[in-house]
């Protein structure tokens, strides 16, 4: 089901080419997108990950507790 308020692939792909969403060229910021994660121009590359995603800063704060319990822990 699509939701009315989902971006068109049109201004998906204006956003993934504006070099202003994108921090040293490198990571994508777009508060306006609301994807955690969206596949690269070669997709065989892998995935981009929207670091103005509040789910994503979840999974990446989750990932780094998890290191560092292990790193603690992990004896």
């Amino acid at each position: 089901m699509k939701d009315f308020n989902d971006p068109s692939e049109e201004m998906k792909n204006e956003w993934e080419n504006d070099p202003d969403n994108w921090i040293w060229g490198i990571f994508y910021y777009n508060p306006k997108d609301k994807r955690s994660y969206f596949p690269k121009r070669i997709h065989e590359f892998g995935w981009h990950a929207n670091y103005a995603n509040p789910i994503f800063i979840v999974i990446i704060a989750l990932l780094v507790l998890i290191i560092l319990a292990f790193i603690k822990y992990g004896k």
